[in-house]
């Protein structure tokens, strides 16, 4: 086999096997290398296996980074529909689930099966449990492997993040970066459920598994999403949502009855039913148990004993519970990586780095971060398409 290279891609996840794949459809020779023994394990994970791959609505503002426009190019390069029609020609039937959510009707081993067959239209070389333990520069990229050495013109960082360790995440790319003299941003666990202590965790912790509709608030940033109550505290797309906006120390606000003012309606039980137990009244706007453990508050047994002042203080909570997360579950629990590889220092419209000619960051390394719901692995697509078509 080859050890010369036009290309080496190290990664072959998402957005990895996307770059292989066009280089070496333009008649780059590209080599794709990775540590774990198959690719595309991620992929093989998400959306409970059948890999939520892209999302309709995906565009611009519904993604983090510390240069908000910096993505803007690579998503208008290489759109959702660009990979729907990809997906398409290869005849993998999908569905849109829920806010423009695009998912396998089969596995997500389909979305593999067919970057693998895209890499091999390709002809890219797959080196897989393959680890890399050094890479130098001079003229060209030299890759020291446990497989041996390979030369390259051009390098590409494609090994994601920290998210998700047990999966193999690393550091590597942010590793490779600095050594480069490419920064990073902060790097932190993102769409991840929040943790919490005190008070507001022993109301939690005999709840765990209920699961409601919900409104959450951070700052800015408000998602109507489902939630779940964990023995640690929070999580369900609306939380994980959130997740990526929260600080520590900061408040988080849910809207628990979002189709409803839940004062007023209180309130009006109250008028309708005055001999109706507190917990029944909450039951009709909330799940039973949480009903419950809110009705369990208050010094009355009967609707017609509470004060309308009362009931108006709790609908107010309803509508606008104020909690401060002690933390979040880390990376072990994260779907992705909020910051990485500065893009001050890459090229947005072709991915390569401004300082170091033949160097390329895509994907999750790189300080752009998606919303839940298909938009990260848009990025890894219109990413990789970007650096697959200008390495």
């Amino acid at each position: 086999m080859s050890r010369d290279f036009d290309v080496i891609v190290i990664g072959a996840g998402a957005a990895g096997m996307m770059c292989a794949a066009i280089a070496g459809q333009r008649g780059r020779r590209v080599l794709l290398l990775d540590h774990a023994e198959k690719p595309g394990k991620k992929i093989l994970i998400s959306g409970g296996g059948r890999c939520n791959f892209t999302n309709l609505h995906c565009a611009p503002e519904n993604f983090i980074s510390q240069n908000r426009h910096f993505h803007k190019s690579a998503l208008a390069q290489y759109t959702q529909y660009d990979f729907i029609d990809m997906v398409d020609r290869h005849g993998i039937p999908w569905h849109e689930k829920t806010l423009g959510q695009l998912f396998c009707d089969g596995s997500a081993r389909e979305i593999v099966a067919m970057l693998l067959a895209e890499c091999e239209v390709g002809a890219v070389e797959i080196r897989l449990g393959c680890t890399v333990s050094d890479i130098t520069r001079s003229d060209r990229y030299r890759v020291a492997t446990d497989a041996g050495n390979f030369t390259g013109d051009a390098l590409v960082l494609a090994t994601g993040s920290l998210s998700i360790p047990k999966m193999g995440a690393t550091g590597f790319a942010h590793r490779i970066a600095k050594q480069f003299g490419l920064g990073l941003t902060e790097i932190r666990p993102a769409l991840v459920p929040l943790t919490f202590d005190a008070e507001a965790l022993e109301m939690m912790r005999p709840l765990s598994g209920v699961s409601l509709d919900c409104q959450a608030l951070c700052g800015e940033a408000a998602f109507r999403e489902g939630m779940l109550l964990t023995h640690r505290g929070l999580s369900g797309p609306a939380i994980l949502q959130v997740s990526s906006y929260w600080r520590e120390g900061e408040a988080i606000t849910l809207d628990i009855t979002p189709e409803q003012d839940a004062a007023e309606r209180l309130v009006a039980i109250k008028r309708e039913r005055a001999r109706v137990e507190p917990k029944t009244a909450l039951g009709e706007i909330l799940p039973g148990r949480l009903a419950g453990a809110f009705a369990a508050e208050l010094p009355a047994r009967r609707m017609a004993d509470l004060p309308d002042r009362t009931l108006r203080a709790l609908g107010e909570r309803l509508n606008g519970w104020v909690l401060h997360p002690s933390g979040t579950e880390g990376y072990a629990k994260a779907e992705v990586t909020l910051g990485g590889i500065d893009t001050d220092g890459l090229n947005a419209g072709t991915m390569e780095a401004r300082t170091v000619p033949g160097l390329y960051a895509i994907g999750e390394a790189v300080d752009v971060t998606g919303w839940l719901g298909g938009y990260n692995f848009q990025w890894a697509w219109s990413s990789g398409w970007v650096a697959g078509m200008n390495a």
